[in-house]
Parts: C-alpha cells; sequence; structure tokens
C-alpha cells in the first residue's frame, strides 16, 4: 500500500466512524498503520514448512472452587 492509500484510508475511516482527529494525528495515525502492513507484509511472505505446528491454544485452567479450599 502507497503512502498516500494509507492516508486516504485513514481519512475515509475517520468519517465513516465520525471520528474527529485533526491532520497531525491523522498523520500518525496512517504513519502507523503503514508500519503495522509492512510488518504483515514481511511476515505472509516467510514461508512456512508442513512440520511447523502453530502454537497451542491458550485455555486458562479452571477456577478452584471455594470448596476445596483448606
Amino acid at each position: 500500500m502507497e503512502e498516500q492509500e494509507v492516508l486516504a484510508y485513514v481519512r475515509a475511516t475517520t468519517r465513516a466512524l465520525q471520528l474527529s482527529l485533526d491532520e497531525a494525528r491523522t498523520q500518525a495515525v496512517a504513519l502507523h498503520l503503514g508500519r503495522t502492513t509492512a510488518l504483515a507484509q514481511m511476515l505472509e511472505a516467510v514461508q512456512l514448512l508442513p512440520e511447523i505446528e502453530p502454537a497451542e491454544v491458550y485455555r486458562p485452567a479452571p477456577f478452584p472452587s471455594q470448596e476445596a479450599s483448606p
């Protein structure tokens, strides 16, 4: 995505969401979104081998019941 496209996207999104951003804040949001987009593109470019497994899904342990307390 080009810098001007990111800026246009931020402006359109702020209008659609009825957010009030001054030009400096709009530029800052566009800068950070552009950086995030570049990082995501680098991650997507990494070729993962079939033997690489995804991380486990976090499942919190059940909360201990009051009855189990001494």
